[in-house]
Protein backbone atom coordinates (compact mmCIF):
# COMPACT_ATOMS: atom_id res chain seq x y z
CA UNK A 1 0.00 0.00 0.00
CA UNK A 2 1.88 3.27 -1.28
CA UNK A 3 -0.19 5.41 1.03
CA UNK A 4 -1.76 5.62 4.48
CA UNK A 5 -5.90 4.61 3.99
CA UNK A 6 -7.83 6.94 5.70
CA UNK A 7 -10.33 4.68 6.37
CA UNK A 8 -10.35 0.87 6.72
CA UNK A 9 -13.75 -0.98 6.18
CA UNK A 10 -14.57 -3.89 7.88
CA UNK A 11 -17.12 -7.08 7.07
CA UNK A 12 -17.91 -9.96 8.59
CA UNK A 13 -18.74 -12.86 7.03
CA UNK A 14 -20.22 -15.80 8.92
CA UNK A 15 -21.90 -19.19 8.89
CA UNK A 16 -20.71 -22.79 8.98
CA UNK A 17 -18.16 -24.49 6.71
CA UNK A 18 -19.60 -25.68 3.56
CA UNK A 19 -22.42 -23.17 3.60
CA UNK A 20 -21.16 -20.79 0.17
CA UNK A 21 -18.87 -18.50 1.93
CA UNK A 22 -16.24 -19.14 -1.10
CA UNK A 23 -18.62 -18.82 -3.76
CA UNK A 24 -19.72 -15.28 -1.88
CA UNK A 25 -16.43 -13.94 -0.98
CA UNK A 26 -15.53 -14.21 -5.05
CA UNK A 27 -18.67 -12.91 -5.75
CA UNK A 28 -16.94 -9.66 -3.45
CA UNK A 29 -14.09 -9.83 -4.95
CA UNK A 30 -15.79 -9.68 -8.69
CA UNK A 31 -17.29 -6.28 -7.65
CA UNK A 32 -14.69 -4.51 -5.27
CA UNK A 33 -11.41 -5.64 -7.47
CA UNK A 34 -8.47 -8.22 -5.95
CA UNK A 35 -6.34 -4.96 -4.81
CA UNK A 36 -8.86 -3.53 -3.09
CA UNK A 37 -9.91 -6.34 -0.66
CA UNK A 38 -8.28 -8.22 1.84
CA UNK A 39 -9.80 -11.24 3.34
CA UNK A 40 -8.59 -12.55 6.69
CA UNK A 41 -9.62 -16.39 6.85
CA UNK A 42 -10.68 -16.37 10.77
CA UNK A 43 -9.27 -20.61 11.00
CA UNK A 44 -5.93 -18.64 11.17
CA UNK A 45 -6.45 -17.81 14.70
CA UNK A 46 -7.19 -21.24 15.86
CA UNK A 47 -4.95 -21.87 18.71
CA UNK A 48 -5.11 -26.09 19.19
CA UNK A 49 -3.54 -27.33 15.83
CA UNK A 50 -5.66 -30.50 14.67
CA UNK A 51 -3.53 -33.27 16.96
CA UNK A 52 -4.13 -30.84 20.13
CA UNK A 53 -7.73 -30.73 19.01
CA UNK A 54 -7.60 -34.47 18.32
CA UNK A 55 -6.29 -35.39 21.85
CA UNK A 56 -8.26 -33.09 23.51
CA UNK A 57 -11.79 -33.45 22.17
CA UNK A 58 -12.31 -30.10 21.04
CA UNK A 59 -13.53 -29.23 17.92
CA UNK A 60 -12.57 -26.06 15.82
CA UNK A 61 -15.94 -24.85 16.29
CA UNK A 62 -15.56 -24.24 20.45
CA UNK A 63 -13.79 -20.78 21.21
CA UNK A 64 -11.99 -22.86 23.36
CA UNK A 65 -9.58 -23.85 20.21
CA UNK A 66 -9.32 -19.73 19.40
CA UNK A 67 -7.33 -17.08 19.97
CA UNK A 68 -9.94 -14.31 20.45
CA UNK A 69 -7.56 -11.74 22.22
CA UNK A 70 -5.34 -12.19 19.34
CA UNK A 71 -7.80 -11.81 16.76
CA UNK A 72 -9.12 -8.66 18.24
CA UNK A 73 -5.60 -7.00 18.73
CA UNK A 74 -4.77 -7.80 15.10
CA UNK A 75 -8.21 -7.00 13.62
CA UNK A 76 -8.54 -3.48 15.51
CA UNK A 77 -4.56 -2.90 14.43
CA UNK A 78 -5.34 -3.42 10.82
CA UNK A 79 -9.17 -1.46 11.21
CA UNK A 80 -7.01 1.42 12.72
CA UNK A 81 -4.44 1.21 9.38
CA UNK A 82 -1.57 -1.33 11.00
CA UNK A 83 0.29 -3.75 9.54
CA UNK A 84 -0.05 -7.57 11.17
CA UNK A 85 2.15 -10.29 11.39
CA UNK A 86 -1.00 -12.91 11.46
CA UNK A 87 -0.59 -16.28 11.98
CA UNK A 88 -1.44 -19.20 9.66
CA UNK A 89 -3.55 -22.37 9.88
CA UNK A 90 -2.23 -24.61 7.53
CA UNK A 91 -4.64 -26.93 6.39
CA UNK A 92 -3.42 -29.65 4.78
CA UNK A 93 -1.07 -30.30 7.47
CA UNK A 94 -3.20 -28.92 10.19
CA UNK A 95 -0.56 -27.45 11.88
CA UNK A 96 -0.07 -23.10 12.74
CA UNK A 97 2.37 -22.50 10.60
CA UNK A 98 5.09 -18.86 11.14
CA UNK A 99 3.10 -15.44 10.63
CA UNK A 100 2.71 -13.89 7.60
CA UNK A 101 2.65 -10.02 7.29
CA UNK A 102 -0.77 -8.27 6.31
CA UNK A 103 -1.13 -4.55 5.53
CA UNK A 104 -4.33 -2.46 5.74
CA UNK A 105 -6.88 -2.53 2.83
CA UNK A 106 -10.10 -0.94 1.58
CA UNK A 107 -11.57 -3.18 2.48
CA UNK A 108 -11.04 -6.25 5.11
CA UNK A 109 -12.97 -9.24 5.27
CA UNK A 110 -12.65 -11.41 7.97
CA UNK A 111 -15.11 -14.67 7.34
CA UNK A 112 -14.95 -18.24 8.82
CA UNK A 113 -16.72 -19.91 11.91
CA UNK A 114 -16.80 -16.69 14.47
CA UNK A 115 -16.73 -13.65 13.33
CA UNK A 116 -19.62 -12.55 15.01
CA UNK A 117 -18.76 -14.39 18.64
CA UNK A 118 -16.61 -12.10 20.16
CA UNK A 119 -17.98 -8.73 20.90
CA UNK A 120 -14.92 -6.55 20.66
CA UNK A 121 -14.56 -8.35 17.46
CA UNK A 122 -17.89 -7.46 16.36
CA UNK A 123 -17.87 -3.76 17.36
CA UNK A 124 -15.05 -3.25 15.02
CA UNK A 125 -17.80 -4.45 11.96
CA UNK A 126 -19.20 -1.70 9.78
CA UNK A 127 -21.18 -4.60 8.50
CA UNK A 128 -22.23 -7.68 9.08
CA UNK A 129 -23.64 -10.90 7.07
CA UNK A 130 -24.79 -14.76 8.18
CA UNK A 131 -25.19 -17.35 5.98
CA UNK A 132 -27.92 -19.79 6.98
CA UNK A 133 -28.36 -23.08 5.23
CA UNK A 134 -31.13 -25.41 6.85
CA UNK A 135 -30.01 -29.33 7.91
CA UNK A 136 -32.37 -30.25 5.80
CA UNK A 137 -29.98 -28.53 2.56
CA UNK A 138 -27.38 -28.91 4.20
CA UNK A 139 -27.54 -32.87 4.81
CA UNK A 140 -28.51 -33.03 1.03
CA UNK A 141 -25.51 -31.02 0.05
CA UNK A 142 -23.27 -33.06 2.60
CA UNK A 143 -24.27 -36.49 1.35
CA UNK A 144 -24.38 -35.67 -2.40
CA UNK A 145 -20.60 -34.49 -2.06
CA UNK A 146 -19.29 -36.90 0.64
CA UNK A 147 -20.99 -40.11 -1.03
CA UNK A 148 -20.81 -38.90 -5.11
CA UNK A 149 -17.11 -37.49 -5.09
CA UNK A 150 -15.43 -39.02 -2.04
CA UNK A 151 -16.99 -42.43 -1.94
CA UNK A 152 -18.33 -41.91 2.18
CA UNK A 153 -21.49 -44.00 3.36
CA UNK A 154 -24.37 -42.49 4.00
CA UNK A 155 -24.02 -43.77 8.12
CA UNK A 156 -20.66 -41.98 8.00
CA UNK A 157 -22.05 -38.82 6.92
CA UNK A 158 -24.87 -38.47 9.52
CA UNK A 159 -22.96 -39.41 11.98
CA UNK A 160 -20.09 -36.62 11.32
CA UNK A 161 -23.00 -34.16 10.66
CA UNK A 162 -24.68 -35.52 13.74
CA UNK A 163 -21.01 -35.37 15.84
CA UNK A 164 -20.62 -31.15 15.04
CA UNK A 165 -24.28 -30.39 15.80
CA UNK A 166 -23.83 -29.83 19.35
CA UNK A 167 -20.94 -27.26 18.92
CA UNK A 168 -22.95 -25.87 15.89
CA UNK A 169 -26.11 -25.68 17.70
CA UNK A 170 -23.99 -23.84 20.74
CA UNK A 171 -21.16 -21.52 19.28
CA UNK A 172 -21.94 -20.68 15.51
CA UNK A 173 -26.02 -20.51 14.97
CA UNK A 174 -26.44 -17.58 17.40
CA UNK A 175 -24.41 -15.68 15.53
CA UNK A 176 -27.34 -14.82 13.31
CA UNK A 177 -28.90 -12.97 16.01
CA UNK A 178 -25.98 -10.10 15.71
CA UNK A 179 -25.51 -10.00 11.53
CA UNK A 180 -26.91 -7.10 9.87
CA UNK A 181 -27.93 -9.38 6.57
CA UNK A 182 -28.82 -13.61 6.99
CA UNK A 183 -29.16 -15.01 3.75
CA UNK A 184 -30.77 -18.47 4.31
CA UNK A 185 -30.80 -21.30 1.84
CA UNK A 186 -34.35 -23.45 3.09
CA UNK A 187 -36.26 -26.50 1.57
CA UNK A 188 -38.65 -25.19 -1.55
CA UNK A 189 -42.53 -24.88 -1.01
CA UNK A 190 -43.37 -25.61 -3.65
CA UNK A 191 -43.02 -29.20 -4.15
CA UNK A 192 -44.60 -31.08 -1.56
CA UNK A 193 -42.15 -33.48 0.49
CA UNK A 194 -39.60 -32.49 -2.07
CA UNK A 195 -36.45 -35.27 -1.45
CA UNK A 196 -33.89 -34.34 -4.56
CA UNK A 197 -33.27 -30.59 -2.95
CA UNK A 198 -32.28 -28.64 -6.18
CA UNK A 199 -34.80 -26.40 -5.53
CA UNK A 200 -34.25 -23.75 -3.22
CA UNK A 201 -36.40 -21.55 -1.43
CA UNK A 202 -33.75 -18.52 -0.78
CA UNK A 203 -34.56 -15.70 1.98
CA UNK A 204 -32.84 -12.51 3.09
CA UNK A 205 -33.76 -11.00 6.20
CA UNK A 206 -32.66 -7.42 6.70
CA UNK A 207 -32.37 -5.74 10.04
CA UNK A 208 -34.16 -2.47 9.80
CA UNK A 209 -32.77 0.52 11.76
CA UNK A 210 -28.97 0.06 11.38
CA UNK A 211 -27.49 2.79 10.40
CA UNK A 212 -26.96 3.64 6.73
CA UNK A 213 -28.41 0.70 5.31
CA UNK A 214 -31.49 0.59 3.08
CA UNK A 215 -33.04 -3.01 3.19
CA UNK A 216 -34.25 -3.68 -0.30
CA UNK A 217 -37.71 -4.58 -0.92
CA UNK A 218 -40.60 -5.61 -3.70
CA UNK A 219 -42.77 -2.92 -5.26
CA UNK A 220 -44.25 -1.53 -1.72
CA UNK A 221 -41.81 -0.46 0.98
CA UNK A 222 -43.07 -2.31 4.31
CA UNK A 223 -46.10 -3.79 2.75
CA UNK A 224 -46.49 -7.51 2.11
CA UNK A 225 -46.20 -8.79 -1.22
CA UNK A 226 -46.65 -12.49 -2.35
CA UNK A 227 -45.93 -12.51 -6.44
CA UNK A 228 -45.70 -14.79 -9.11
CA UNK A 229 -43.89 -13.21 -11.35
CA UNK A 230 -43.71 -16.15 -14.49
CA UNK A 231 -45.60 -15.13 -17.66
CA UNK A 232 -44.53 -13.49 -21.08
CA UNK A 233 -41.07 -11.68 -19.00
CA UNK A 234 -39.78 -14.83 -16.61
CA UNK A 235 -39.41 -18.23 -18.47
CA UNK A 236 -40.20 -20.60 -15.30
CA UNK A 237 -40.30 -24.24 -15.97
CA UNK A 238 -42.15 -26.48 -13.47
CA UNK A 239 -42.32 -26.12 -10.34
CA UNK A 240 -42.43 -21.77 -11.22
CA UNK A 241 -41.04 -19.25 -8.73
CA UNK A 242 -42.68 -17.30 -6.42
CA UNK A 243 -41.40 -14.05 -4.38
CA UNK A 244 -42.57 -13.08 -0.92
CA UNK A 245 -41.83 -9.40 0.69
CA UNK A 246 -43.02 -8.09 4.00
CA UNK A 247 -41.80 -7.20 7.64
CA UNK A 248 -41.34 -9.51 10.53
CA UNK A 249 -39.64 -10.03 13.48
CA UNK A 250 -36.15 -12.14 13.70
CA UNK A 251 -34.45 -12.52 17.23
CA UNK A 252 -36.64 -9.95 18.99
CA UNK A 253 -35.26 -7.40 15.95
CA UNK A 254 -37.65 -5.77 13.56
CA UNK A 255 -36.70 -7.15 9.92
CA UNK A 256 -37.40 -6.92 6.19
CA UNK A 257 -37.52 -9.73 4.57
CA UNK A 258 -37.80 -10.48 0.67
CA UNK A 259 -37.95 -14.37 -0.59
CA UNK A 260 -37.19 -16.32 -3.98
CA UNK A 261 -38.45 -19.69 -4.16
CA UNK A 262 -37.45 -21.46 -7.50
CA UNK A 263 -34.81 -21.43 -10.21
CA UNK A 264 -34.64 -18.95 -12.71
CA UNK A 265 -34.29 -20.98 -15.95
CA UNK A 266 -33.00 -17.72 -18.15
CA UNK A 267 -30.70 -15.43 -16.26
CA UNK A 268 -31.09 -12.48 -18.92
CA UNK A 269 -34.69 -12.21 -17.60
CA UNK A 270 -33.28 -11.53 -14.27
CA UNK A 271 -33.32 -7.67 -14.93
CA UNK A 272 -37.47 -8.19 -15.08
CA UNK A 273 -37.25 -8.84 -11.37
CA UNK A 274 -34.18 -6.63 -10.94
CA UNK A 275 -36.77 -3.60 -12.30
CA UNK A 276 -39.61 -4.78 -9.56
CA UNK A 277 -36.80 -4.14 -6.37
CA UNK A 278 -36.12 -0.95 -4.76
CA UNK A 279 -33.49 0.27 -2.77
CA UNK A 280 -30.49 -2.30 -4.44
CA UNK A 281 -27.79 -0.04 -4.23
CA UNK A 282 -27.17 -0.53 -7.69
CA UNK A 283 -25.44 2.34 -9.97
CA UNK A 284 -26.98 1.87 -12.98
CA UNK A 285 -30.41 -0.10 -14.24
CA UNK A 286 -29.48 -3.87 -14.65
CA UNK A 287 -26.26 -3.43 -13.00
CA UNK A 288 -27.92 -6.53 -10.43
CA UNK A 289 -28.30 -8.67 -13.52
CA UNK A 290 -25.10 -8.08 -15.32
CA UNK A 291 -23.06 -8.71 -12.06
CA UNK A 292 -25.09 -12.07 -11.91
CA UNK A 293 -24.35 -12.97 -15.52
CA UNK A 294 -20.59 -12.45 -15.22
CA UNK A 295 -20.30 -15.48 -13.69
CA UNK A 296 -23.20 -17.39 -14.23
CA UNK A 297 -21.20 -20.87 -13.44
CA UNK A 298 -20.93 -19.66 -9.98
CA UNK A 299 -22.98 -22.25 -7.70
CA UNK A 300 -26.56 -20.13 -6.75
CA UNK A 301 -26.75 -18.45 -9.72
CA UNK A 302 -30.20 -19.79 -11.27
CA UNK A 303 -31.78 -19.25 -7.62
CA UNK A 304 -31.90 -16.85 -4.83
CA UNK A 305 -28.43 -17.45 -3.54
CA UNK A 306 -26.60 -15.73 -6.14
CA UNK A 307 -29.23 -12.88 -6.68
CA UNK A 308 -28.88 -11.85 -2.68
CA UNK A 309 -25.15 -12.30 -2.69
CA UNK A 310 -25.05 -9.89 -5.52
CA UNK A 311 -27.16 -7.87 -3.64
CA UNK A 312 -25.68 -7.64 -0.37
CA UNK A 313 -22.69 -6.80 -2.26
CA UNK A 314 -23.91 -4.12 -3.32
CA UNK A 315 -25.46 -3.05 0.18
CA UNK A 316 -21.31 -3.49 1.08
CA UNK A 317 -20.40 -1.44 -1.68
CA UNK A 318 -22.69 1.60 -0.52
CA UNK A 319 -21.33 0.79 3.34
CA UNK A 320 -18.03 1.71 1.68
CA UNK A 321 -19.11 4.74 -0.57
CA UNK A 322 -21.21 6.70 2.44
CA UNK A 323 -18.32 5.55 5.16
CA UNK A 324 -15.48 6.94 3.00
CA UNK A 325 -17.16 9.31 0.62
CA UNK A 326 -15.35 7.89 -2.19
CA UNK A 327 -16.99 5.60 -5.24
CA UNK A 328 -15.49 2.65 -5.31
CA UNK A 329 -14.86 2.16 -8.71
CA UNK A 330 -12.92 5.80 -9.21
CA UNK A 331 -10.73 4.08 -5.64
CA UNK A 332 -9.62 0.27 -7.10
CA UNK A 333 -8.41 1.89 -9.85
CA UNK A 334 -5.50 3.63 -7.46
Amino acid sequence: MTSKLDRVVLIGVAGDSGCGKSTFLRRLTDLFGESFVTVICLDDYHSLDRKQRKETGITALDPRANNFDLMYEQIKALKNGQTINKPIYNHETGAIDPPEKVEPNHIVVIEGLHPLYDERVRSLLDFSVYLDISDEVKINWKIQRDMAERGHRYEDVIAAINARRPDFTAYIEPQKEFADVVIQVLPTKLIPDDKEGKVLRVRLVQRDGVEGFEPVYLFDEGSTIDWIPCGRKLTCSWPGIRMFYGPDSYYGHDVSVLEVDGQFDNLDEVIYIEGHLSNTSTKYYGELTHLLLQHREYPGSTNGTGLFQVLVGLKMRATYERLTSQPVKETAKV
